[in-house]
């Protein structure tokens, strides 16, 4: 086995179903009596490190988290999950973006990466609250380990992996000859199973290290400033025409589209 030990990120974010709000002072989301659960595209990456287990393609899976308090309910989901044991990076700025900002993140994840030297990290393509996709690169790079972004597939094969990625026009197929490596794995990688009851109870006695980001040597300061944050316009209410000659002439002689 080539990949003893996996570590996944996992982010603690907006739940994907909320409508979200802007602050009054317009300065970010509203977080305020707001549901929040696991980023999307971690809960995916938790799900492959699983599998990878399970296929005793993988050892260890360790599940890594950056955030407040609450992050250990997003964590326990991960261990309900199939993670081994987790660790979470306790810091109560917000991580959306508005205070701790990728780079950062990443050289948290660094920290981390270089205590447990982990064969895999495997991430999320992007977070849905900040929709940056930085993380998982700045991290390969900070640790000069070769990456696999928006994975669709994953295979180990011999002392590496072959990753079939997304791009703009389909997919591609690359291979990384030796590990260790950072893959992002992106929505078509896998189907994310459920938390059953007796995992989640299991999950309640895995081992979670806390570790205080602020004592890790990491400027935790934002690189970058927003200055507002604003509601789109909201838009005119569509209408449903009858037929392809109607949309012609609404086209022609309401919007103007057609000359």
């Amino acid at each position: 086995m080539s990949i003893n030990k996996v570590l996944v990120g996992v982010k603690r974010v907006v739940d994907y179903a909320v409508k979200i709000r802007v602050s009054p002072d317009k300065s970010g989301v509203d977080l305020s009596n707001v549901k929040m659960s696991m980023n999307p595209f971690c809960e995916i990456a938790v799900e492959e490190a699983v599998r990878l287990k399970e296929a005793k393609k993988a050892g260890e899976v360790i599940a890594v988290s950056i955030g407040p308090k609450q992050c250990s309910e997003t964590l326990r989901t991960a261990l309900a999950m199939g993670c081994d044991r987790a660790i979470h990076v306790t810091t109560d700025l917000r991580t959306d973006y508005m205070q701790l900002q990728p780079l950062a993140t990443a050289q948290l994840f660094q920290k981390v990466a270089e205590a447990e030297q982990p064969d895999l990290v495997l991430m999320g393509k992007q977070g849905i609250d900040s929709d940056a996709g930085q993380t998982g690169p700045m991290l390969a790079a900070l640790l000069g380990w070769p990456q696999a972004t928006f994975a669709a597939k994953v295979e180990p094969v011999g002392d590496g992996l072959v990753v079939e990625r997304e791009t703009d026009s389909g997919t591609e197929t690359i291979s990384i000859p030796k590990l260790p490596a950072v893959v992002t794995c992106d929505l078509r990688l896998n189907e994310p199973r459920y938390a059953t009851l007796p995992n989640i109870m299991k999950a309640k006695k895995k081992k979670v290290d806390v570790m205080d980001a602020a004592e890790m040597g990491v400027d935790l300061t934002a690189k970058n400033e927003v200055l507002e944050v604003y509601d789109p316009p909201p838009r005119k209410e569509g209408i449903v025409v009858g037929s392809v000659d109607e949309l012609v002439d609404k086209l022609k002689n309401e919007a103007g589209l057609i000359q």
